[in-house]
């Protein structure tokens, strides 16, 4: 029993000075690695929001839910025993984690998603340009993604002048800067 009281504890304040020292100490100077350089995203380099199944975040509701569903099983008459309320704990706080994880994942898919993340899907595009490309100089384009119009500077990869209404390709981008070719 005394280890589901440890489990438990650590977990909650493992939980509890993570979330006061996230508030006080940020985090934001992290560098890029991944999933946006956050630690509690633990070891993935997909670049998808979400987290991994071995973040810290995940691995501590593993934790705390077995202390607690230890503790409880602990407490039942018919499953007392450590050899019963063990491998119950351990169900039991996989499926919280489990579940903890899929809730994460969905919830950073839904609320970190935006037209930041898919720029990369860009290159080879086609759009048009709104405002014309002086000779090394910098116009506008306009392309559609998702079924929105977006608008963005552009530059032509040769420096060459492009006419306002004229097809192109977007060949590469660097920063918020678009680099196009005439098309037609």
């Amino acid at each position: 029993m005394i280890v589901y009281i440890i489990c438990l504890t650590v977990g909650l304040l493992f939980t509890f000075i993570s979330a006061i020292a996230s508030h006080f100490f940020g985090g934001h100077d992290a560098p890029e690695i991944g999933t946006g350089g956050a630690a509690e995203a633990g070891f993935d380099s997909s670049g998808v929001p979400g987290i991994s199944f071995f973040s810290p975040t995940v691995l501590s509701i593993f934790v705390t839910s077995f202390g607690a569903f230890g503790l409880i099983f602990s407490k039942i008459g018919a499953t007392q025993s450590p050899w019963l309320s063990a491998p119950l704990a351990l169900v039991g706080g996989g499926i919280v984690a489990v579940l903890g994880f899929l809730l994460f994942n969905a919830m950073f898919r839904k609320t970190q998603s935006s037209s930041e993340s898919r720029v990369a899907t860009l290159i080879g595009q086609s759009a048009s340009i709104i405002t014309p490309i002086p000779e090394n100089g910098v116009g506008e384009i306009a392309y559609v993604q998702g079924g929105i119009r977006y608008t963005a500077p552009a530059r032509t990869t040769p420096g060459r002048a492009i006419p306002s209404g004229q097809p192109v390709k977007i060949t590469r981008i660097i920063g918020t800067q678009f680099y196009v070719e005439a098309t037609g």
